[in-house]
C-alpha cells in the first residue's frame, strides 16, 4: 500500500521498492491508481500502465506535471537504502524521487491556484513506440492540455528549460572492390570517407538565445562502418552522425541543414526528433521561476518536454537529482533535493 501522506522521502523509498523495469510496470501502477482515487478533488484516469489525475476546479490556468513509472534492468541495486543524506536504489534519481513529489503535490493540493493534470507514464527507458506519453500524446491528446508543463526528470533540482532536437543519420560512400595487394584496380570507400570528417572538423556549431538561453548546437560522427576483409579494398563506407539542433529548427530545418552539409553523399535519416522551446515567457513559467527561484538553465539533450511543445505547451525539466546518475548502479537521489523540489512545487501550485 502507498501511503502519500508520509513524507516525500519515505514515497520515494516506497516506490523504488516496487520493481518497475520497462514493461512490468503494472504493480507501480496498480500502487498509483490506489493511492490517488481516494482523492475526491481528483479525476483519476487509468490507460494501460500509464495513471492520470486531474483537478477540474475551473481555474484560469492549466498546468501538467509528469514522470515515468519505469526503470532501466535492475543491477542488484534493490531494496533501496539510505545513507548520507541520500535515497540509494534503482531509479531512484532516474525517476521516483521526481515521481514522489508529483504524488505528494496530487495528494496534497485540493485547492490549487490552478488545475493540475498528473502523468504518471509507462515504457520511457526503451523504444519510443512504447512510450506512455506518446501513446497519450496520440490517443488522448486532449489530457496533455495545458498552460505549462513540468516533466519531473532529475535536473539537479532546478530548471532545465526545453530540450534539444536530435537527427541521426547515415552518411554512405562507395568505391570499388579490388584486392589489396593490386589497389590501383579498386576505389576505396573507406578513404573516401576522408572529405565527410573533414567537412565535420571544420564544422562550427551554431549557438542560438533563445528566451536568454544559448543553445549549442553539435554535428559530430558518431560511428563508422566499412570494410570487408583484410586483403580486400572495400566498396562501401557508412558515417553515423549525431546533430543536436536548438529547439528554434524544426525537423525539415535540421534535416535540411545537414543535407546542405553532405551535398553530394546519400544519405538515410534513422530518426529526427524535435526539441521543446522553453517558453519562459509565458505567465505560468514565470510564475513558476519565482516560485523557485530558480536561474534557468538550457536543456542539452532530448527528453519527452519535446511531447508538449508539439502540442504547443511549453515545458522545463525540474526534478530531483544529478542527471549524470541515471541509470548507474549506484544512483541515488539527495533528500534535500527531495525536500527541495516538494516546497517550491507546492509554493508554486498553492
Amino acid at each position: 500500500m502507498l501511503d502519500l501522506s508520509q513524507d516525500v522521502v519515505t514515497v520515494t523509498a516506497a516506490l523504488v521498492d516496487i520493481p518497475s523495469e520497462s514493461h512490468q510496470e503494472q504493480r507501480i501502477a496498480d500502487a498509483v491508481e490506489a493511492a490517488l482515487v481516494p482523492c475526491e478533488h481528483l479525476e483519476v484516469l487509468r490507460f494501460g500502465n500509464t495513471v492520470v489525475a486531474r483537478t477540474n476546479l475551473g481555474r484560469d490556468q492549466r498546468v501538467v506535471i509528469g514522470g515515468h513509472l519505469d526503470t532501466v534492468p535492475a543491477a542488484d541495486n534493490l531494496p533501496h537504502h539510505m545513507a548520507n543524506g541520500r535515497v540509494y536504489g534503482l531509479g531512484a534519481n532516474d525517476m521516483k524521487g521526481g515521481v514522489a513529489v508529483g504524488l505528494r503535490c496530487a495528494h496534497e493540493l485540493t485547492s490549487p491556484s490552478r488545475d493540475i493534470t498528473y502523468v504518471f507514464y509507462e515504457c520511457e527507458e526503451i523504444d519510443d513506440t512504447h512510450n506512455g506519453l506518446r501513446k497519450l500524446a496520440v490517443e488522448r491528446p486532449d489530457l496533455l492540455q495545458a498552460d505549462f508543463a513540468v516533466l519531473m526528470e532529475p535536473s539537479d533540482a532546478g530548471v532545465e528549460a526545453g530540450c534539444q532536437g536530435t537527427l541521426r543519420a547515415h552518411i554512405h560512400t562507395d568505391g570499388e572492390r579490388a584486392h589489396s595487394a593490386r589497389s590501383w584496380l579498386g576505389r576505396n570507400a573507406i578513404h573516401s570517407a576522408a572529405d565527410i570528417l573533414n567537412r565535420l572538423n571544420s564544422y562550427e556549431p551554431r549557438r542560438a538565445v533563445i528566451d536568454g538561453l544559448t543553445y549549442r548546437e553539435g554535428l559530430n560522427a558518431v560511428g563508422i562502418e566499412g570494410g570487408v576483409a583484410t586483403n580486400v579494398i572495400p566498396d562501401a563506407c557508412v558515417i553515423t552522425v549525431n546533430y543536436r539542433y536548438a529547439p528554434d529548427r524544426s525537423p525539415q530545418e535540421a534535416l535540411a541543414h545537414v543535407e546542405e552539409v553532405f551535398a553530394g553523399y546519400p544519405m538515410d535519416v534513422v530518426d529526427n526528433s524535435p526539441g521543446a522551446l522553453p517558453g519562459l515567457h509565458h505567465p505560468a513559467a514565470q510564475a513558476f521561476l519565482t516560485a523557485t527561484q530558480a536561474v534557468p538553465r538550457p536543456k542539452f539533450g532530448w527528453t519527452d518536454v519535446s511531447r508538449f511543445s508539439a502540442l504547443g505547451v511549453p515545458a522545463v525539466n525540474f526534478g530531483p537529482g544529478d542527471p549524470s546518475l541515471a541509470h548507474t548502479k549506484g544512483e541515488y537521489v539527495p533528500i534535500e533535493h527531495l525536500q527541495k523540489c516538494e516546497a517550491e512545487m507546492m509554493q508554486w501550485l498553492r
